[in-house]
Order: structure tokens, then sequence, then C-alpha cells
């Protein structure tokens, strides 16, 4: 069964380049989701004034990728219990944020986040917010595959590339 996830873990370009070529997923798209304002562009996001998250929306087959394996790799890709930060991401357009498409999606991110604070996998307390979509926009086409069409940039090098390995060589049976 086709279905989707939207899933904020600080830039959209690292969970789009760590994403994009796991068993089971179609497609990985970069995007805005969860503000208050239309169509809203990438400068407009970077101001973290709109409401929105930087997000991957991500099309999969459930038959071969499970929603629990995604979101379980989401968590390792990101540190969930930073608010409002990742790395030198500093805003609430880099929060941890799952957006649920049914209350399927809703009930297994609420159980699997309880889970995982009580394992007590992290030493703080994790802020992944969970909420409904409620609005989507696509990001701007520069940003698709930015990792693959810009390798040799700053940022692709220093942040991108050492996450992408690690990811790669951590679950190297789902690629």
């Amino acid at each position: 069964m086709i279905n989707q996830a939207t899933l904020g873990a600080g830039c959209f370009w690292c969970i789009e380049a760590c994403l994009r070529d796991l068993k089971g997923v179609i497609e990985v798209e970069p995007g805005y989701a969860g503000g208050v304002i239309d169509h809203p562009s990438y400068e407009q996001i970077c101001g973290g004034n709109t409401g929105h998250a930087e997000v991957a929306r991500i099309v999969f087959d459930t038959e071969i990728l499970s929603f629990e394996k995604l979101l379980e790799l989401f968590w390792f890709l990101h540190d969930p219990t930073q608010l409002n930060k990742q790395g030198n991401d500093i805003g609430t357009q880099y929060r941890s944020v799952i957006f649920y498409h049914s209350e399927e999606q809703r009930a297994k991110a609420e159980l699997l986040l309880r889970k995982l604070e009580e394992s007590k996998i992290w030493s703080k307390p994790i802020v992944t917010e969970i909420s409904p979509i409620s609005s989507y926009y696509p990001a701007e086409d520069y940003h698709v595959n930015y990792y693959q069409r810009n390798p040799t940039a700053l940022y692709c090098q220093a942040v991108i590339r050492p996450k992408v390995e690690k990811f790669k060589k951590v679950f190297e049976s789902l690629f």
C-alpha cells in the first residue's frame, strides 16, 4: 500500500538525502508544513515567523517500509531533544515534528514516542511535536535533490555528507 509521511528533523536537505534511496521509498520532497502563511518562500521560512517547519514529504510502500520503521529512522536522523534547533540551525522552522496524515499514524507516533521516552535513550526529554497535517507546500525546485546536485557545497560537505554516510552505514540493509 502506498502511504505518505511528513517529517521535520531540522534541515530538509539532510532528511531528503538520507531517506531518498531507502528500499520502499518512492519519493522524498522537501517542503514546508504546519504554518499560517500560504505558499511561503524559503526566505520567509528562514525568517522564522511563518509557523512552518522545513519538512520532507515521503511517499513510501508500506509493504516494503513500515511507518514505524520510517519513524525509527526519523528519530535516528536528528536530536529530538533539541527544541527548535538542530546543530547550528536555530528557529521553529527546524523543529522536530511528525505531521500525521491519519489517526493510525498519530497513534503509532505517540506509542513509539512513549516507548522511546521510557527507554531513556536520550538523557533529556524528547520534544518532537506530533500534529495533524494542516498545510503543506513543496519547497522551491532548487531545494529538490540539493545534496546530490551540490555535493561540493560547504554545508553539504560539513553537515549532510557525514550524516548520510553514518546513516547508510548503520542502516545498510535498508538500501
